[in-house]
């Protein structure tokens, strides 16, 4: 399957060099370039349908535009020696104009700066924030809830020491009772068997 084509743009002197290519490798191939334009900040990826139409209809062909008008780029021209003009060299009127008898040197148009593409976003850090502040609960509700165990823990082993003590106190005085009781009815039946066997 054809991989997806994209449209890559260098700089070429007053003109920009359109390609649609699948990759930027491809492009610089196009271009003949050895170096990595796009690494220099040079070369970008073109997004404006309207410049992207001409050179998606032609894929690996190199489409040059001129940038800017004819007068702006004449006027980004470096300025000819003053011996040029006054030996009638055939040169364009508006860069005869640059130097004549030592005038001074007409101010070129600013070239336009290539956009550079944005840089990517800061990673967020909320979701790595919330996951530690949910752990960190769920420690401190696991402290709270174990602590409370641990207190209800002692209290009960307290109430046990104490059910303990109160049974052997009171056993002891039962058994004691009871004892006593027994040593009662068997004095009395020993007495009452006798009494019948005089009878």
């Amino acid at each position: 399957m054809a991989r997806k084509l994209k449209v890559f743009v260098v700089p070429a002197g007053f003109r920009d060099a359109y390609v649609a290519a699948p990759s930027r490798k491809a492009a610089l191939a196009a271009w003949g370039s050895e170096h990595d334009l796009f690494a220099r900040g040079i070369a970008q990826e073109v997004s404006d349908p309207a410049l992207m139409a001409e050179p998606l209809a032609h894929p690996g062909e190199v489409i040059k535009r001129s940038r800017g008008t004819t007068a702006e780029q004449i006027a980004a021209l470096p300025a000819l020696p003053a011996r040029a003009v006054e030996a009638g060299e055939d040169v364009p009127a508006e860069r005869a104009k640059v130097r004549r008898g030592g005038a001074k040197r007409v101010a070129s148009a600013p070239r336009k700066a290539e956009p550079k593409p944005e840089p990517p976003p800061k990673p967020s850090s909320d979701s790595l924030a919330a996951a530690e502040q949910a752990l960190a609960d769920l420690e401190g509700s696991y402290r709270a809830a174990d602590a409370k165990l641990v207190a209800r823990q002692r209290a009960l082993d307290r109430e046990r020491r104490d059910l303990d003590s109160q049974h052997d106190r009171e056993s002891k005085a039962l058994s004691t009772a009871l004892a006593a009781e027994r040593y009662r009815y068997d004095t009395a039946m020993a007495r009452w068997r006798k009494g019948r066997g005089a009878g």
